[in-house]
């Protein structure tokens, strides 16, 4: 009857880290879907691949539409004049894994002799 208790007690003690570690971990699985989604859907606008290529959108970073994901996850979902929305590809979670993806990228490094600018996230907003 005693190692029930003794269970009880150290399962207890120990749930605060665990479950801290189980939510770092959910939340580096949603930002490596998010990158996984992000690679398959958006990459092909919002990235240049090779040096003469054309970017059709702009670059995305974690500052993208002002830093506010709730922005970002309206406009994924229902895209703007220029970009299709995706609400009916992704799911609500898929989608908010790409804002997370979104929120680790740094800001794209301005191009070598001229000043950086932030019409990129003005064009966002299209």
């Amino acid at each position: 009857m005693r190692a029930l208790p003794m269970f009880a007690l150290v399962a207890a003690a120990t749930s605060g880290p665990l479950t801290v570690q189980a939510a770092e971990d959910g939340a580096a699985d949603a930002t490596r879907l998010g990158m996984r989604l992000y690679n398959q859907s958006c990459q092909v606008c919002h990235t240049t691949v090779v040096l003469t290529g054309v970017r059709y959108g702009p670059a995305l970073s974690k500052d993208s539409l002002g830093g506010d994901a709730s922005v970002m996850a309206q406009v994924i979902a229902d895209g703007t004049a220029r970009m299709p929305g995706f609400k009916h590809h992704f799911t609500t979670s898929q989608i908010e894994a790409v804002v997370a993806y979104l929120k680790t990228v740094p800001n794209p490094a301005a191009p070598a002799g001229r000043p950086a600018s932030s019409d990129a996230n003005r064009r966002d907003a299209d």
